[in-house]
């Protein structure tokens, strides 16, 4: 069995919903496939304005956002079905509609918007379109079975990033392979969950790759396909770089540090269950299903290939947002202990770090949430001297071998020479070189990376 993760902009429309069709058609002449859908293009981000909305007592704008979601998928399914079957799902998807309208009606009265209540809120989205293509591919003749991913991903209850809660959900699972076994086709929803006790939970933002990974270990899929608007991987963001390639195949390794330091494809949690079974996962374009994609795997052959040629280099990529902090103090010469005691502050305010760089007497280190900068700010300030820098960014650069090949340093910095380099982290990976850039500086040094290494 394989898994099929359907993107957001693969069911945008009526269109969009019958090329999916046909690319679950084909697939069920091998064995039918685990559908995972995501929410119709835009329908997540207007549910969470609705929500934002109603916390701002702005009921009449909430409520517009839920007609603006509801009229879109209207849209769809009357493009879709027969007026008889139409006026049937239409009765089913304003149920869910209704009690939306409910939960921002109350969200509203008290003026108080809980991770709990945007979870409860947000999940709708797939909810609906998941109905919308169960019901299609029925009408259609294929034998289809839809299941609520909240009866399926159990989670913990921690609201907004939920932890799936894998022994239960493995034996959960075992529905889905006893469907397909007996010639069903599973449709499902990514992104959300239930808690034990039947409390709505999301797994954040992107979490529909997530989904298709958690429900394809534990349903034991041979392969995950993750389809979205992009012929795969690329070299850069094409938003950046007009003249990115497709990469044929990356590692787990590469495509996590590629999915963490910016690129958009691919959510970075989607590869660790995979990576942990050998699960393969590939990366399609729905609007291009002749297009190859890029092959994600534990080993992938010796070199990378973009373009039809062999390189080191596998792609480059950037993150913004990001906020660096200097810290400088005579008490770390010579002494034990002191990034022990720097790491503890941002434990203590359960603050991830991207980037480190140390000396002897400086420790730079870049953050990319700041919810706890200010309580940071006052603990680091008792251990030395402090600078913040707001508004950069970290470019990476992200190949094979890196600690075996002469020169890479080398030619990064000569690509770079007129952009000012704030941190450099290298060594810690052998498939990664990352550093520290002014946002303003980072779109440039991407783009002359990438003329460097892939300009032919």
């Amino acid at each position: 069995m394989i898994v099929m993760k359907f993107g957001g902009t693969s069911v945008g429309s009526k269109e969009r919903f019958e090329q999916v069709y046909g690319l679950i058609e084909r697939a069920r002449a091998s064995a039918p496939p685990l559908v995972v859908v995501s929410a119709m293009s835009g329908v997540t981000n207007a549910l969470i304005e609705a929500a934002n909305l109603a916390v701002r007592r702005d009921l009449d704008g909430a409520l517009a956002q839920i007609d603006m979601v509801r009229n879109k998928h209207i849209d769809a399914v009357k493009g879709l079905l027969s007026k008889e079957k139409a006026d049937a799902l239409l009765l089913d998807l304003n149920e869910h509609l209704s009690e939306l309208e409910s939960v921002l009606r109350g969200i509203n009265y008290l003026g108080e918007l809980s991770k709990r209540s945007i979870d409860a809120v947000s999940s709708v989205g797939e909810l609906l379109s998941s109905r919308v293509l169960a019901e299609y591919a029925t009408a259609r003749g294929m034998k289809v079975q839809w299941l609520d991913a909240r009866k399926l991903v159990i989670t913990d209850d921690t609201f907004g990033k939920a932890n799936p809660l894998w022994e239960i959900i493995d034996e959960k699972a075992k529905d889905i392979a006893r469907l397909s076994k007996d010639g069903f086709t599973v449709i499902t929803q990514g992104f959300i969950g239930s808690t034990e006790s039947g409390v709505t939970t999301t797994l954040g933002r992107g979490g529909s790759d997530y989904s298709a990974s958690i429900l394809g270990v534990a349903a034991g899929a041979t392969c995950i396909e993750i389809w979205t608007d992009v012929d795969g991987m690329m070299t850069a963001d094409p938003r950046i770089v007009k003249n990115a390639l497709p990469i044929a195949e990356v590692s787990f390794q590469e495509a996590a540090e590629l999915a963490y330091f910016g690129a958009k494809v691919l959510h970075p949690l989607t590869i660790k269950p995979a990576v942990e079974k050998n699960i393969p996962v590939k990366v399609l374009n729905t609007m291009r299903p002749e297009s190859e994609g890029t092959l994600i795997q534990g080993q992938p052959t010796q070199n990378v290939t973009t373009g039809g040629k062999v390189r080191n280099v596998c792609a480059i990529a950037s993150k913004k947002n990001i906020t660096a902090l200097f810290i400088s103090s005579p008490r770390m010469l010579m002494a034990h202990g002191f990034l022990a005691k720097v790491f503890s502050v941002f434990d203590r305010h359960k603050t991830p770090i991207d980037l480190i760089a140390t000396s002897e007497v400086s420790i730079s280190l870049t953050i990319d949430n700041t919810d706890g900068l200010e309580a940071i700010k006052e603990d680091l300030k008792e251990l030395g001297d402090l600078l913040v820098t707001h508004d950069t960014a970290i470019v990476t650069v992200v190949g094979r071998q890196f600690r075996e090949r002469s020169g890479i340093a080398g030619e990064v910095f000569s690509a770079l020479k007129d952009v000012n380099i704030l941190v450099i982290s290298g060594g810690a990976s052998d498939i990664n070189l990352s550093f520290l850039v002014m946002s303003k500086d980072a779109d440039r040094a991407v783009q002359q990376l990438h003329d460097y290494f892939f300009a032919d």
